[in-house]
């Protein structure tokens, strides 16, 4: 579910300090190394980000910020006669610049559920500078945007929140913008008179190419779910050009639409049915709910797919639930939904796989719109990632829809107390009398990760 529109915002310039990486010592290596300003242009939008390079050789590699945080970085790199090359497999995604007078130029390229898209990439090293002498108003909190046109899964409103977008306050606006691999996106955030924030979004529809909405959106079918996935032609007021943001208890006393309850947007259609799924892992074999890796354990069907960015908020979260309460009874399965063009070599779920170390079950179950055929059992489908609860009964106890990034700050604490809370309330139910208990296999005989390396 996306519904957090987000925006880090700490001063007036927060743009002007930060550490500056040491050389390697390598002339080489020297060359790159350090923190630049970066940006990437499409179709005359710039959309600046910070990019730091460090090491040397089969060590070097690029990070990534989500807001102020260091988040991701590249899954390998080269930096050699001038031309450096960072490649983000996990999102197929490549920077390829030549280093000339300082500055680095070259093109992003990178492909996501159904489109490629290419940027102009630019970057300068980051100097650090004085702070623009300017009054910036605070916009920190909890804020709500009605929509004036439903979303395409229904929704009337959702959240802007401090998180993932830095910038900075010039001429009475913040100028936000963000890219971490994926997800590129530029918004300008107006304060009125009247207490409300005026949002100016560059938007391009998911699948098309372009700029990606600061909603952080991904494409979903209407609300009710269904079959037109992608439908183009589906109105979607998250893509409007402009859009108002209300204090969040402003809003409410306004009797102005509410962002969706994340526990009941999706919901099962029967909480007395056994949760099945039977899909096969990357090396062809086909492993379903019965098998004894989930038999009488607490289990967190994840229905996914490694084209959302939101998705891989959720992995690296879940790779520290999976070290956390693994040897407690918590099993984890991943319903990885790929596009058709992934399913022969799986190359972007490897990198993904390797990069957070998921050692969970990550299990190949179809193409995004085969999701509804796929996983019938849930009733308003049409959030990436949707995470399912089920008990050691094999029941479906709750359905959390979307994943609230580290960078979103109240949510993300919120949502780890809902996981973790959840999670330790079903370990502490007891199995069905007829299910095998946890220690009756060897430690060494449990199935792990049958999935890629």
């Amino acid at each position: 579910m996306n519904t957090l529109l987000r925006a880090a915002l700490a001063a007036a310039i927060v743009s002007g300090s930060g550490m500056v990486l040491a050389g390697s010592g390598s002339p080489g290596a020297a060359a790159v190394d350090g923190r630049w300003d970066a940006a990437l242009t499409h179709n005359g939008t710039e959309i600046p980000f910070r990019l730091d390079i460090e090491g040397s050789g089969p060590t070097l590699k690029g990070v990534f910020y989500d807001g102020f945080d260091p988040y991701d970085g590249t899954t390998s790199a080269s930096f050699q006669n001038g031309k450096l090359v960072l490649n983000i497999e996990h999102y197929l995604t490549t920077i390829t610049a030549t280093l000339h007078d300082g500055r680095l130029t070259g093109t992003v390229a990178t492909q996501n559920r159904g489109s490629s898209v290419n940027y102009g990439f630019e970057a300068t090293r980051h100097v650090d500078s004085a702070p623009v002498v300017e009054k910036a108003p605070s916009i920190a909190g909890s804020w709500v945007i009605p929509l004036d046109t439903p979303s395409s899964k229904g929704e009337k409103a959702f959240r802007f929140d401090t998180g993932s977008y830095s910038g900075s306050y010039r001429d009475g606006s913040w100028v936000l913008s963000h890219f971490d691999g994926s997800r590129p996106g530029v918004i300008v955030v107006t304060p009125r008179s009247d207490g409300t924030l005026e949002i100016q979004q560059h938007v391009a529809r998911p699948g098309t190419g372009g700029v990606q909405s600061t909603a952080d959106a991904n494409a979903a079918a209407p609300a009710g779910g269904d079959k037109a996935y992608s439908n183009e032609e589906t109105p979607d007021g998250r893509y409007a050009t402009v859009l108002r943001a209300y204090r969040a208890e402003v809003a409410l006393a306004k009797g102005l639409p509410q962002p969706d309850n994340y526990l009941t947007h999706t919901t099962a259609r029967d909480p007395n049915e056994i949760f099945k799924f039977n899909f096969r892992d990357v090396n062809g074999k086909l492993v379903s709910n019965d098998d004894p890796r989930f038999k009488g354990k607490v289990v967190l069907a994840i229905v996914t797919g490694t084209w959302c960015p939101n998705c891989h908020d959720e992995a690296q979260y879940l790779v520290q639930l999976d070290r956390k309460y693994r040897r407690r009874g918590l099993a984890i399965v991943a319903l990885d939904f790929e596009e058709p063009e992934q399913q022969g070599s799986l190359e972007r779920e490897r990198a993904f796989v390797k990069q957070y170390g998921v050692k969970y079950t990550y299990l190949i179950a179809g193409a995004p719109e085969e999701m509804w055929e796929k996983v019938p059992q849930l009733q308003n489908l049409n959030t990436w990632p949707a995470t399912v609860f089920i008990g050691r009964d094999g029941k479906v106890k709750a359905v959390h829809s979307g994943f609230a990034s580290p960078a979103s700050g109240v949510f993300y604490t919120q949502l780890k107390k809902e996981f973790t809370g959840r999670i330790e309330q079903l370990l502490n139910e007891k199995a069905p009398a007829d299910t095998p208990a946890l220690a009756s296999a060897p430690a060494a005989a449990r199935p792990v990760l049958v999935g890629a390396r």
